[in-house]
């Protein structure tokens, strides 16, 4: 059993400043000399870059479509080993998750699958809303317990009143919640100077502006510090029940034992830098447990592969921004055209391998061409695997989800299906797809990779 005192952050829908809250909270608690752990509901994979920032610990993300229920508690247990607390950071709404298929049964409507609500279910943990209270007084007691009657399953610790505009105005709130039975542990004035920059796919990762990052964390800190009971979301967290174990191990997952002599580890290149910033934690420890000897490389920058190079890993990121650095990375692209090992690519790593993206030379190694679209596909998928690759095996299942604004032409040749779409482009060794895919929750995938690589005796 653990206790690691927990709370999650969650809000009535996007944009109420969730990000804000929970990122100056982590921030503040670890200025406190406090050890936090940092996690986000969902398959974001920027705002986990900046709760790294704030807590010196790696950003993890908590997605029961992406892995399952079962591993959602022992994921979180992995993560937040040796912590003194955890903020956990909700996704959109707070029932908002996977929408119901059309014919589903009425009793599973109201599940919010995958929703804020459900890790906080699953995790046992106190959630405290964020509200937007601009444009609203007393209204804000109806609005919140509305959110704590509507699923009485959840815990609703209390509130955090955000955007207030006076005094006056927060003396209204705060009246009407306490009236209303619901705490309030924080009323944050508006603040435009910290507000974060964004662009078409959210906001602009760490990794593209990590001196202004540093600055924005610091001055998030001291803005929560300054506005919440910080002393009471400390009390809260600690309300918390202890979970039972055991917690996930990424050796366990791949189901090997003991560590492989250091001729049989595979080297196993993993794209960074500001192109290449979308990831989950757990992929490296999952390659790692496997047998693969994990380094990273950036492809804005670096002019070659590292040294002794077995298997690639393209993960995605915003390629589309640095195209033309990409592209003038010559040397770079040739070896990745001319690289024979497995190569495992996902959204941004495909476009990085087609032959252009937006008008200016890739690597070649697919035969595909990239354009930006004004069109956004985003959402999970349930996508089941039509051929054998080299992660793959025909009739397998696998749950993603897709996040870009690009389109491939031609398409290729799909690996993946799902109820009204498909995916996927092969060539040898080489899987490359839009679909992301949390490999917790199919740790084979690093397994076969990393076999895939290994240097034959």
């Amino acid at each position: 059993m653990s206790g690691v005192p927990r709370l999650v952050i969650a809000a009535p829908g996007s944009g109420t400043g969730k990000t804000t809250v929970a990122t100056g909270l982590m921030a503040a608690l670890a200025g406190r000399g406090m050890r936090v752990s940092p996690h986000k509901v969902g398959p974001d994979y920027i705002d986990p870059g900046y709760h790294a920032l704030a807590t010196g610990r790696p950003g993890r993300n908590l997605d029961p479509w992406l892995t399952s229920e079962d591993l959602i508690a022992p994921l979180f247990l992995h993560g937040s080993a040796g912590a003194d607390v955890a903020v956990i950071e909700g996704v959109m709404g707070l029932f908002d998750g996977v929408a119901p298929g059309p014919g589903a049964p009425a009793a599973g409507r109201h599940d919010h699958h995958a929703s804020t609500a459900h890790v906080a279910r699953l995790l046992d943990a106190p959630v405290v809303l964020v509200v937007d209270a601009a444009g609203q007084g007393q209204s804000v007691a109806a609005l919140v317990h509305g959110f704590a009657s509507y699923d009485t399953r959840i815990r609703l610790g209390g509130v955090i009143l955000n955007r207030l505009a006076s005094e006056r105005h927060e003396e209204i709130c705060r009246g009407a919640l306490e009236d209303a039975g619901v705490p309030v542990f924080g009323a944050i004035r508006r603040a435009a100077e910290i507000e974060t920059p964004s662009r078409h796919l959210g906001l602009i990762p760490v990794a593209e502006r990590r001196a202004e990052a540093v600055r924005t964390a610091e001055r998030l800190a001291a803005l929560v510090a300054e506005s919440c009971d910080l002393d009471g979301l400390v009390r809260l967290a600690r309300s918390a029940p202890a979970l039972p174990g055991p917690a996930w191990s990424a050796e366990e997952a791949v189901g090997r034992d003991g560590t492989p002599a250091p001729a049989q580890r595979p080297r196993i290149a993993v794209a960074g830098g500001a192109a290449f910033t979308f990831g989950y934690a757990e992929h490296v420890e999952l390659l790692e447990a496997a047998g693969g000897e994990v380094v990273t490389f950036d492809p804005l920058h670096d002019e070659a592969l590292p040294e002794g190079t077995g298997g690639l890993v393209l993960p995605g990121g915003f390629p589309e921004v640095y195209a033309s650095a990409l592209s003038a990375n010559v040397p770079l692209r040739g070896q990745v055209a001319a690289f024979r090992g497995p190569i495992s690519a996902e959204c941004a790593g495909l476009l990085y391998l087609g032959r252009e993206l937006d008008g200016l030379e890739m690597c070649g190694v697919l035969d595909t061409t990239a354009q930006m679209t004004r069109r956004l596909t985003l959402g999970y998928r349930d996508a089941v695997a039509v051929r054998d690759t080299l992660l793959t095996r025909e009739g397998e299942r696998f749950r993603g989800h897709e996040f870009h604004r690009t389109v491939c032409t031609p398409p290729g040749e799909p690996v993946f299906r799902w109820r009204d779409g498909a995916d996927g482009h092969v060539r040898g060794a080489v899987l490359a797809s839009y679909l992301h895919l949390h490999w917790a929750g199919s740790p084979r995938l690093a397994a076969r990779l990393v076999d895939a690589a290994r240097p034959s005796s």
